[in-house]
């Protein structure tokens, strides 16, 4: 009993000792939680920025670029063949070979490989980059026995690009996500590929289809579920795309019928326009990034920014004294030490408790369970308004749909990718 009483009376107090210090955190987190009357000022703002990335002489200015994609329709289930698939977007990219049965309505992976860019190439020359894809594709043709084979290429390029066709001309607008490749950006992405196959001289392929990652999503959800008129990936960065009607499309030519549009929304507030929700965290994230001054929206949502976002709440209330009795290590003054993936961690259900207290030892911080709970509150803070964020944005585009073809009530299905989203347990 007195055993009972002694817990009874010590998780008292914690109780009480988190309260306390929970409601004077509240004040540095309390810029992050956005109302619905906020979130829909967001979405209104979005969508006058995607009419004017829309338009034909005020899209160049446009902080929503909006690109036409030529893709003019999702699958109907009648495609066939064997293709490759290259997925480029991160700091790995992924080969694949692909086999498509019409008969059985099957998209089969027959076989994929990761390949790692090391930072030194993300950093480098353009054709340094594309040499090491090509000599990756080139390793995953022999491993497969496909070099005697001339298959066409599916290239997912998951950043802005101006596209002619889709088999065509593809003009890099703006590298994000960490690389910064020279002599890439204002050059056609395709023919870097094609003359960095070509300068190997060992392997051959028919025809490269470029698409970005949210199309890509967008068609292979739609190939299983024909209702699917939204691509969305929530990892590294965020971005989507949905069917437009073509007669909106005022820079490409044609009324008829509908045209995939990639809106590039990562860089929605580049204009300032999101200047009232950003907090003092975000600006700092942004002067300190590799691309100051865009992808704002990105900046706020995206798994490469969200833990140091989490890092640089945890150091200012460290030096409030209201986490680690004021003492930061050395890892926690370190940029870029608190990752993303500690975020979904700390979320689990179960085991975030756990983690969390596995995470702060490893980042050499003196801890007790009220400082697990509060670095646990500031994780849900952040990552609570990254979907905030999605949701209002996902909603502009799904009220955008609905306006556009005068309906009551749109039936449409959401292909979601990206890490975050496939790693965060909410």
């Amino acid at each position: 009993v007195k055993e009972h009483l002694c817990l009874s009376l010590f998780f008292g107090v914690l109780v009480t000792k988190f309260v306390c210090i929970s409601m004077q955190v509240m004040k540095y987190l309390e810029p992050f939680l956005l109302s619905l009357e906020k979130l829909n000022e967001v979405s209104a703002r979005l969508r006058k920025d995607m009419i004017r990335g829309l338009e034909k002489h005020a899209h160049h200015r446009a902080a929503v670029k909006m690109l036409p994609t030529f893709v003019r329709a999702t699958p109907d289930g009648t495609e066939k063949g064997d293709f490759l698939a290259l997925d480029l977007g991160g700091t790995n990219f992924r080969v694949l070979h692909v086999r498509v049965m019409e008969e059985e309505q099957k998209m089969l992976k027959m076989d994929s490989q990761i390949c790692a860019i090391p930072q030194e190439i993300m950093l480098g020359t353009g054709e340094q980059l594309f040499d090491h894809i090509a000599a990756c594709l080139s390793e995953f043709l022999d491993s497969q026995n496909l070099k005697g084979q001339t298959l066409p290429l599916g290239f997912t390029f998951s950043f802005p690009c101006e596209q002619k066709e889709i088999d065509k001309q593809s003009i890099l607008i703006r590298w994000t996500k960490g690389f910064n490749c020279s002599g890439v950006e204002g050059e056609d992405v395709v023919k870097l590929l094609k003359e960095a196959i070509h300068r190997r001289g060992d392997y051959d392929i028919s025809s490269v289809a470029m698409v970005n990652d949210t199309v890509g999503t967008m068609m292979s959800c739609g190939y299983r579920d024909q209702t699917c008129e939204i691509g969305m990936i929530i990892g590294t960065g965020t971005n989507a795309c949905y069917m437009e009607e073509m007669k909106n499309v005022k820079r490409v030519e044609g009324e008829d019928g509908r045209m995939c549009i990639n809106t590039e929304w990562g860089g929605f507030g580049d204009d300032g326009s999101l200047e009232d929700i950003l907090t003092e965290f975000d600006k700092v994230v942004d002067r300190t990034s590799i691309n100051p001054g865009v992808h704002t929206f990105e900046k706020m949502i995206s798994g490469m920014y969200l833990g140091e976002i989490v890092r640089l709440v945890l150091m200012k209330l460290t030096e409030k004294k209201l986490l680690f009795k004021g003492e930061a290590s050395e890892a926690l003054h370190t940029p870029g030490t608190f990752e993303t993936k500690f975020i979904s961690m700390i979320e689990e259900p179960d085991s975030g408790l756990e983690n969390a207290k596995k995470i702060l030892t490893e980042l050499g911080l003196r801890w007790d369970l009220v400082d697990a709970r509060v670095v646990r509150l500031v994780c849900e803070t952040i990552s609570s308004r990254s979907a905030r964020l999605c949701a209002a944005a996902l909603a502009t585009i799904a009220n955008r749909i609905l306006a556009n073809r005068g309906l009551p009530h749109l039936k449409t299905t959401v292909g979601v990718d990206g890490t975050v989203y496939k790693k965060h347990p909410k």
